[in-house]
């Protein structure tokens, strides 16, 4: 069960090409083709998903806006769009770079829209639902059976990130910590995965997210936080005092430099990962040429491989980071 769910994703993975070759052959129907443009198209957030071409191939995202004049205002994006792109304007709202605006001078709007991004966010969410729960309910009718199925799938990974990254950077206080860090690479894994298909949002390298993700590391870090961690930062025992206006300054800094290389790390990692697939897929349209179209098509066969290996290892590393980070700030001085 378990190779031909491997087997099964490994296809899709494959297919990952062909498909989004076609959705990028649907942006590029005029003569001047900009590839800058396709590139950022791709990999910013938007308010509809392509899925494919034709007349419903297209999810419109709900818009939700709130006005103290108008209130809390609910319709489709569909009103801003014509032939896929923005150019209507619709109730006094204007859709520019895939930002709202009201076309009235000085009123303020706060924009709540359900955005690509958000939308297979959740979805990411209800998928682990489903499987880890799934997962439980078996653990439960088979207790002292052998796994297999989902429950051969997940439970090495489970395995694995307790005792080769939780528990050794932790110690032995890690089981108050496993839930979030198990939740932690299941989300990123998933969304890093998700990312790889054509049409998905690519939420995991939205600056946005990573901030979120990093600044709940940051949080637990600090409030986990022992006398021994905070009197490393601001008394650098042993230190000659002269030294500690030195050091001192840095190691505040630490604390925050941490998390913002957790934040930066993940969001470049996966952004950079699709600008180089569509650059090469721009390749096909700039020579316009059967010969580089199907060098360009295998070269990103074997990228898109190479991608799913890097969703796992920037979820293993985020997490990797995660465990070391708050296993320095919990663990006890050593005394000889």
């Amino acid at each position: 069960m378990t190779k031909k769910i491997l087997l099964i994703l490994f296809i899709l993975l494959l297919c990952t090409s062909i498909n989004t070759f076609a959705i990028t052959a649907k942006d590029t129907t005029d003569n001047t083709f900009n590839p800058g443009d396709l590139i950022f198209h791709h990999i910013l957030d938007s308010h509809i998903i392509h899925i494919w071409e034709g007349e419903y191939g297209t999810l419109y995202l709900p818009v939700i806006l709130y006005s103290d004049d108008r209130g809390i205002e609910i319709f489709s994006s569909s009103h801003f769009y014509s032939n896929h792109k923005p150019t209507e304007e619709y109730k006094g709202y204007v859709l520019e770079h895939e930002h709202i605006y009201s076309r009235e001078e000085g009123r303020k709007i706060i924009d709540f829209s359900f955005t690509k991004n958000v939308f297979f966010l959740f979805l990411n969410v209800i998928i682990l639902f489903t499987i880890l729960l799934t997962v439980a309910k078996a653990y439960n009718k088979r207790s002292i059976q052998a796994p297999k199925g989902l429950q051969a799938l997940i439970e090495p990974i489970i395995v694995f990130i307790r005792d080769e990254v939780v528990k050794p950077n932790i110690g032995n206080k890690y089981e108050k910590y496993l839930p979030y860090m198990l939740t932690l690479f299941f989300f990123i894994w998933g969304g890093n995965i998700l990312g790889l298909f054509p049409g998905a949002g690519n939420f995991t390298g939205n600056i946005a997210v990573t901030l979120s993700l990093a600044l709940i590391t940051f949080i637990m870090t600090n409030l986990s936080g022992n006398k021994s961690y905070w009197g490393h930062i601001f008394l650098a025992p042993g230190v000659p005092f002269l030294i500690k206006i030195f050091i001192v300054p840095v190691e505040i800094i630490g604390i925050f430099t941490k998390p913002i290389s957790l934040m930066i790390r993940l969001f470049v990692a996966i952004t950079a990962g699709h600008i180089v697939m569509l650059s090469l897929f721009s390749l096909i349209f700039i020579f316009e040429s059967y010969t580089v179209g199907f060098g360009a098509t295998l070269v990103l066969i074997f990228i898109n491989c190479i991608e799913f290996l890097v969703a796992t290892l920037q979820a293993y590393v985020f997490t990797l980071f995660s465990s070391l980070y708050i296993g320095l700030a919990t663990q006890e001085p050593e005394h000889h």
